[in-house]
């Protein structure tokens, strides 16, 4: 019965969002990627005789989390090809030409047919699954092959499908792994009381390491960011969305010697639009020039793959989502270079935020006043901004390694 309400959840969610691809931007994306896939999928893969590692991540913050372990994986098998999947726009589009990987994929949508055909086209030797994706007919097919497959970064809650009554098939999928490596020791004992113990390790979030490696292979960004920051100080607000810059649009509008970057999580026409009116008078990252450069103090970023450097130019940091449902979003990126995390009250899923509070390098804020008073004192005081920034740092190189453990086990 489980198997086919299953079937049904997946049927109805696809056209669900066939449905929505008539309004939705991301849902057209979606279903225009799936389009004949198989048949580019297998088209990409005439000729390849080489082994082949394949990682799947569900978006562009569970990529984060696998890289470090993909990019060591290609150093010490370099005759292996890397395949990458993603499940959503998000990770596909920032990353459909990363250099790290040989192949980059939209998932085929979960189901017995897709999953033996994709499966078959690529066969793969090692399989590596990032945090919170479980399709059911890609696993069970990888367990049918005997090909080993890795969990890793893996986050678990009480409120999850495994832990509940009705939860079999999600318990079954589980099975499917050869290991699971989990961030915290809450997630192992979760996974204990469902008589998964024997491959679980708590080896931390390998997210730690791939900001560290950011940082310290930093890239400088074009001259033009640093001359729109100037002496002056610099808040860098990032993946934001509307609820985030209505918090702070108060304390920009009223705060003209500060300087303020402003990356919103949807670099859409239309939300970029939307940001513009919002701060009026604002510069566009594609429209900066030496010329305008100087004319106002606040700079929205409205292209991808710049935010995990833009932090470095900053004082103070703000990272969306924690005034929304969607989720807050990467705080390590902000954390590693040594600068004050800001985000709103909607954290109790990221662990991480939790933890980074606690270590002394992060504040959260309820609502606009709070955030308002937060920021003056940041601004004002340097001795408090500087020691929130010291403890982000120490707290994300006190947390390093899960990479090697994870590498460890894949090799030895």
């Amino acid at each position: 019965m489980s198997k086919i309400i299953y079937r049904l959840f997946v049927f109805f969610y696809n056209a669900a969002l066939h449905l929505a691809s008539f309004w939705n931007s991301k849902a057209r994306l979606w279903v225009q990627g799936r389009k004949q896939l198989l048949e580019k999928i297998k088209l990409s893969f005439e000729g390849n005789s080489s082994p082949v590692i394949w990682m799947h991540a569900a978006s562009l913050g569970e990529f984060e989390q696998g890289r470090p372990v993909i990019t060591q994986l290609k150093s010490i098998y370099p005759d292996y090809k890397i395949v990458i999947t993603f499940f959503s726009p998000s990770g596909y589009e920032n990353k459909k030409n990363y250099t790290g990987a040989d192949y980059i994929f939209y998932l085929p949508a979960d189901s017995e047919i897709n999953a033996r055909k994709f499966i078959s086209i690529i066969k793969p030797s090692l399989v590596i699954w990032v945090k919170y994706e479980f399709w059911f007919h890609y696993l069970s097919e990888l367990k049918k092959r005997d090909i080993p497959v890795v969990l890793i970064s893996a986050l678990f809650r009480p409120g999850q499908p495994f832990f509940k009554f009705y939860g079999s098939l999600w318990r079954n999928m589980l099975l499917c792994f050869k290991a699971i490596f989990v961030q915290n020791q809450q997630s192992a004992e979760l996974l204990k009381t469902i008589g998964i113990e024997k491959n679980v390790t708590v080896s931390g979030d390998t997210r730690f390491d791939s900001v560290i490696n950011t940082a310290e292979n930093f890239a400088a960004l074009p001259g033009l960011i640093k001359l729109f920051c100037g002496s002056q100080k610099v808040v860098v607000a990032g993946s934001t969305w509307a609820e985030d810059e209505e918090e702070l649009l108060h304390f920009v509008k009223n705060n003209k010697a500060i300087k303020f970057i402003i990356a919103p999580h949807e670099t859409a026409k239309s939300n970029i639009e939307e940001v513009q009116t919002r701060f009026t008078g604002c510069l566009l990252y594609s429209q900066l020039t030496e010329s305008n450069v100087q004319t106002g103090n606040v700079l929205v970023i409205d292209n991808i793959g710049m935010l995990s450097r833009l932090y470095k130019y900053a004082h103070i940091t703000y990272v969306g989502g924690g005034f929304g449902d969607d989720g807050l979003h990467n705080i390590l990126e902000a954390a590693v270079y040594g600068k004050p995390v800001i985000f709103g009250p909607n954290y109790e899923k990221f662990p991480e935020a939790t933890d980074l509070i606690a270590y002394g390098g992060a504040i959260s804020v309820e609502n606009t006043l709070e955030l308002e008073k937060v920021l003056n004192n940041l601004i004002t005081s340097d001795e408090l901004r500087e020691g929130y920034a010291a403890k982000a740092k120490l707290f994300i190189y006190n947390n390093k390694g899960a990479t090697e453990k994870i590498i460890s086990f894949i090799t030895r």
